[in-house]
């Protein structure tokens, strides 16, 4: 638990790349109340999950922006990053650290898929509190209100620390600021993605498909869940988990004696 008017020791990344202009707007704000180190993936790495780098070489490079060092940006997912900040690049590790802001939302499954998510997924793997923020449009993203809110929770979670292995994920609707209604700590909601996938020709007329589809919302009535939440003007913060234990399946699989098949 840090004291709340001691500067920060901050790790930011992301999975849309390092230069992307979210994670630009993210670190204006951070830098208001800490010290700032971005280590992120080198170009667009979303929909990654948690996937790390382990049959090729990780590259670094020093990535400026507009004329000055802004960060390092690695050949590799948004995890790698953060796993080699942590254990190679940094002198120690962070007090805290944001991954974001996404160019659209992270809610529901989409958090499986998420690069987002496994950033900060991985800060938690490493001790270490994390938050992932997402911006809810993949249309043309203001992203001024998001970097507000994030540097606001970032003190609050800094002064409180997160219990062991939990990590918050915050979607942020794109509205102004005084269309937001409110902040709701949600549960992850049901909604899932019906996939498609579009069979094209390329110039050499073979045959290659592109994945599309659109979300079917299960929680349309669900004020407590997270696509609720964006859909009705809220921001949503979510304490999610990285263990995936269904702990009542186990107890009803012990009834079925499984452990008698060997």
């Amino acid at each position: 638990m840090n004291a709340p008017d001691r500067k920060l020791n901050i790790l930011v990344s992301n999975d849309d790349g390092i230069d992307a202009p979210g994670i630009y707007a993210l670190v204006q704000e951070l830098r208001k109340i800490g010290t700032v180190t971005v280590v992120a993936p080198d170009k667009q790495q979303s929909a990654v999950g948690h996937a790390i780098t382990m049959n090729y070489p990780l590259r670094v490079r020093q990535y400026q922006k507009n004329g000055k060092f802004f960060g390092y940006a690695v050949e590799g997912t948004p995890a790698d990053a953060v796993k080699l900040a942590v254990r190679a690049l940094l002198q120690g590790k962070p007090d805290i650290i944001v991954s974001g802001i996404n160019h659209g939302s992270n809610t529901a499954i989409s958090i499986i898929y998420s690069g987002t998510v496994s950033a900060a997924t991985e800060g938690t793997i490493l001790g270490i509190p994390s938050l992932a923020i997402s911006l809810t449009t993949y249309g043309k993203a203001d992203f001024t209100y998001a970097a507000r809110f994030a540097r606001k929770l970032t003190r609050v979670v800094a002064s409180h620390g997160l219990p062991k292995g939990t990590l918050l994920n915050v979607n942020v609707p794109p509205l102004k600021p005084q269309d937001i209604k409110g902040v709701l700590v949600t549960r992850q909601g049901k909604s899932t993605w019906d996939d498609t996938f579009d069979a094209r020709r390329d110039p050499a007329n073979k045959e290659y498909y592109w994945l599309t589809g659109a979300l079917q919302e299960a929680d349309n009535s669900s004020r407590d869940a997270d696509q609720w939440a964006v859909t009705n003007r809220y921001v949503s913060i979510t304490p999610i988990q990285y263990d995936l234990t269904d702990y009542s399946m186990m107890d009803e699989m012990k009834r079925w004696n499984v452990e008698r098949l060997k």
